[in-house]
């Protein structure tokens, strides 16, 4: 693979498109799913009614929490259309079932009503938002009182690899768990709290409205 095209194939990842998106998008389902576990396990015991997955990919994570809160209906979000296609594909049997929507959406300007949801998720997404501070205080809006919101990333913010795509990829950053902590906090969330994985640089972080 040729530079020019290594760039443009893990520049998908930041909004999936044409052919190289849709091979993009194949592999976020599989090559994400132990690190989306490793967040899961974060969740406290709870037994939300409705929750919102953000940056939703190739839908694999929302067919998760549709699994693990067999009575909550999940609303996907993706700002790709790709991204929203390959999502409702991969969750067609849930979404004619009544328990799951897709839809596009854009995470700086939410298109869901106020205080409707119980949970909210965002793996491998928070890196394209545009401003954190700005972003959360979206998702702090659309979540009921108590309500948690998750974030879960491969990069803790430091680590070689990601900051070498950070160059690569237009629109990209990483952040530290600090750095997301605090913009949580500034958005209106209590209760933060941040996991990083003892040999990985992934991280969990935790927050309740």
């Amino acid at each position: 693979m040729t530079v020019g095209l290594f760039k443009d194939y893990v520049s998908q990842t930041r909004k999936p498109e044409g052919f190289l998106g849709k091979l993009m998008l194949n592999g976020m389902n599989s090559g994400h799913a132990k690190m989306a576990d490793w967040g899961f396990s974060h969740l406290p015991q709870i037994d939300p009614k409705s929750a919102v997955d953000l940056g939703c990919g190739g839908g694999r994570n929302a067919g998760e929490l549709l699994k693990l809160f067999p009575r909550a209906h999940v609303t996907a979000i993706d700002y790709s259309e790709l991204s929203v296609e390959k999502a409702k594909e991969y969750n067609q049997n849930m979404i004619a079932a009544g328990r799951c929507a897709v839809q596009q959406g854009d995470v700086s300007n939410l298109k869901l009503p106020a205080e409707s949801f119980d949970l909210a998720t965002a793996f491998e997404t928070i890196y394209f938002w545009p401003g954190l501070e700005k972003c959360f205080s979206q998702v702090a809006r659309v979540l009921k009182p108590g309500g948690i919101f998750m974030i879960c990333n491969e990069s803790d913010g430091t680590d070689a690899t990601s900051l070498k795509f950070e160059k690569i990829i237009d629109g990209m950053k990483n952040h530290t768990v600090e750095a997301i902590e605090a913009a949580l906090r500034a958005a209106g969330f209590s209760e933060v709290t941040g996991d990083h994985h003892p040999s990985k640089p992934w991280i969990t972080v935790l927050a309740r409205k």
